[in-house]
């Protein structure tokens, strides 16, 4: 077992560009995945843009669940790692493991049970609804692919190492895409399958980072501990990780849910706004990465610094990211002002849907700074195990602002109206859940 990389000590902001760095190329790996198979479809016809855009909200909610477990797992080992108890840390991430993966049998029947109705609810119909089913049947089918890996790379950046988790994520997005367009379009003997071939590409490009994540657990870092242990041993460790893990998922499932709801909210306009919507919210989605990539990083500094009794090291980590995301923020806002309308003609001959998406990326990326503070204001509350307050955070960006601001502004305005409300709902919870986070960090370390 090699040594653990020690967050307590060193160059607060050092430590997040190096953990950030690695994952912020993971990400823009995974989520490139979802452009492209936006771009690939876009080549087929509207109705499989759609589909696609109807299926984002439905897989970021399932893949919130990984995420939650990931975040418990994170929590509770590095806070062991900080205290320095090494048996402790294997049995948290071995049980860790056991858990993601009857969790994700559970959540894949389930899902795959009620996938038309919930579609339907979604506004889903015809051709739509077929194509979207089609593709989530194969896309629940893999689901361990999905979480075990996002657990596993949980576990690893807990003990320092953020590259392994990246280089997993980056061949597993290169696998994806040259499969796309052999599986989407056919390629000799290989027919093409549309939308389910966008499925199965995705498929079996998780398979490959699942067997490479689960090697390096095992063989190099020798994390998992394949010896039995006392039923008390391990519902302790269930518990803990579930503790943060449940309200962490919870609050990962609420901004999706949030984005279903606007999509049904959109719906009742076209679905070419559907798809616009879509389209540019995934065009969004990688302009957060860097933003991502610190709520990924800042978990492993915060859990080992609450270990080690340092709360103004967490203070610290914490104001600096939220003010790159301030900047960052601004320069993503600049870029899509000049380039809206390339990205829409980019994923899209239709005119109705290049303008959507036009504006769209005019008005709502301005203030995603706020929705990167709520983020990682939430990532950090996670790791101090103080899972409900993180999910606190994301209940009063979602559900207190985003959806009914977006739900009145359908009402009594055009598509823009509804995008100019979402853009304000990020600002104000952005500066709200600023104050919050920071004083709830204030009084942690008066109470130390």
């Amino acid at each position: 077992m090699r040594k653990r990389q020690d967050l307590t000590n060193g160059d607060v902001r050092g430590h997040l560009w190096r953990l950030g760095m690695p994952m912020a190329l993971g990400i823009i790996a995974v989520m490139s995945i979802g452009l492209v198979d936006a771009w690939f479809l876009g080549q087929v016809g509207t109705a499989e843009l759609a589909a696609i855009s109807f299926s984002f909200p439905v897989t970021f909610a399932i893949s919130s669940v990984a995420i939650g477990l990931g975040a418990g797992t994170s929590s509770v080992v590095a806070r062991a790692i900080g205290t320095g108890d090494q048996h402790r840390v294997k049995r948290l991430a071995t049980d860790s493991l056991a858990l993601a993966v009857l969790v994700v049998i559970v959540l894949s029947i389930l899902g795959w049970m009620t996938s038309r109705p919930l579609f339907t609810a979604m506004g889903a119909e015809g051709e739509v609804l077929d194509l979207v089913i089609a593709y989530m049947d194969i896309w629940y089918f893999g689901m361990p692919f999905l979480v075990v890996p996002m657990v596993a790379g949980s576990l690893l950046r807990a003990i320092g190492d953020a590259r392994i988790p990246s280089l997993t994520m980056v061949l597993s997005a290169v696998v994806n895409i040259i499969l796309d367009p052999i599986l989407i379009f056919g390629l000799g003997p290989i027919p093409g399958m549309g939308m389910e071939g966008a499925a199965w590409a995705t498929l079996i490009a998780r398979a490959f980072s699942m067997a490479l994540a689960l090697s390096v657990l095992i063989f190099r870092e020798r994390l998992i501990v394949l010896e039995r242990a006392a039923w008390e041993e391990i519902r302790s460790s269930w518990r803990q990780v579930v503790s943060v893990g449940l309200p962490a998922s919870l609050a990962n499932m609420i901004n999706p849910l949030a984005l279903a709801i606007i999509t049904g909210v959109l719906a009742r306009y076209n679905s070419e706004t559907v798809a616009a919507f879509g389209v540019a919210g995934r065009i969004e989605a990688l302009a957060a990465i860097p933003m991502l990539a610190l709520s990924a990083s800042i978990g492993p500094i915060t859990g080992q610094n609450h270990g080690a009794g340092l709360p103004h090291r967490i203070r610290t980590a914490m104001i600096d990211s939220f003010l790159f995301c301030l900047l960052w923020s601004a320069g993503m806002a600049l870029l899509f002002w000049l380039s809206g309308q390339w990205f829409g003609r980019l994923f899209s001959d239709d005119p109705v849907v290049i303008a959507g998406i036009t504006s769209y990326l005019h008005i709502v990326p301005i203030t995603l700074g706020g929705y990167g503070i709520v983020i990682v204001a939430s990532a950090a509350y996670n790791a101090l195990g103080l899972g409900f307050r993180a999910m606190g955070f994301y209940l009063i960006r979602s559900a207190l602002l985003y959806v009914p601001l977006g739900w009145l502004a359908s009402i009594w305005f055009e598509v823009s109206g509804v995008f100019a409300a979402l853009a304000i709902a990020n600002l104000l919870s952005g500066a709200l859940i600023y104050r919050l986070s920071l004083f709830g960090i204030d009084r942690t370390a008066k109470k130390g």
